[in-house]
């Protein structure tokens, strides 16, 4: 079964992503706030 998975690789090929989700991944990042508070984590988004 691995070797399905090997020859369907798609290693050689160039991964171009779109415009649109290089925007979307980096306004959610800018939007995201880590909140610390004794030894919890707390994630906010602040959209």
């Amino acid at each position: 079964m691995a070797k399905f998975y090997f020859e369907s690789s798609q290693r050689d090929k160039q991964l171009n992503p779109r415009k649109s989700t290089i925007d979307f991944i980096l306004n959610y990042s800018k939007a995201l706030e880590i909140l610390e508070y004794k030894k919890l984590k707390f994630e906010a988004l602040l959209n």
